[in-house]
């Protein structure tokens, strides 16, 4: 599985290279900025590019907005945020249309060797990736007639790992569940919540982060 990786910080690329390599990945290229980013995956057309959100010159969404063109020109590469923040406002801009094959982590989950190269291969694979920190930021977030508080505890903890981009068995693993117990749990808040149950992993998770997003919290408030 070919990756590019796109950060201006020379010792975290060269690490993240290493890392993804001793995992299996073939780096095709390591990038500093956002335009020769765009030209590599252009020229190489990789299976993922994994890309640091704020990038030279400015350093403040370069790589955002790298990853959005990636996105609507390159379809077959997946993209992988990494931010030093939790900034669930740029989270969402990189999920506006579609959760497949897109994630946002911190830049803290590439330490967690095991998670991170997992998120990569989800990723690469049309998945979801979402840094459980973001999530639980916005699952957290106070607001009137708050409708995750019809949730039970251990639906909230379905919750949050659905929105991470965890599938059923995914959640299973974690929770020390079946899967069976999942689906139920899976079923009962979408019911709660008013969300549409679909299929498709990703179509899932978008609409659980679009649910989250502050905007749509406001809106219901």
């Amino acid at each position: 599985m070919r990756v590019v990786i796109a950060e201006d910080s020379v010792l975290l690329r060269e690490g993240l290279a290493r890392l993804l390599a001793d995992a299996g990945f073939d780096v095709v290229a390591r990038c500093g900025d956002a335009s020769s980013l765009l030209s590599a995956v252009a020229s190489l057309t990789p299976e993922v590019a994994v890309v640091d959100i704020r990038m030279p010159p400015t350093h403040t969404d370069e790589g955002l907005q790298a990853a959005l063109t990636i996105r609507a020109d390159h379809p077959g590469t997946a993209v992988l945020m990494l931010s030093q923040h939790v900034e669930p406002a740029l989270a969402m801009t990189l999920f506006a249309d579609s959760a497949a094959g897109a994630g946002y982590l911190l830049k803290d989950r590439i330490g967690e060797v095991a998670e991170f190269v997992g998120a990569v291969r989800r990723v690469a694979g049309g998945g979801t990736a979402v840094d459980p920190i973001i999530v639980s930021s916005l699952v957290g977030r106070r607001r009137p007639d708050d409708p995750l508080a019809a949730l039970t505890p251990r639906e909230r903890d379905v919750l949050e790992l659905m929105a991470s981009g965890h599938s059923n068995q995914g959640i299973a693993d974690r929770l020390h569940l079946t899967l069976r117990a999942v689906e139920k749990y899976v079923s009962s808040v979408f019911g709660k919540l008013g969300l549409p149950a679909t299929g498709a992993e990703s179509r899932r998770v978008l609409a659980v982060l679009l649910f989250l997003r502050p905007e749509t919290g406001r809106n219901r408030g």
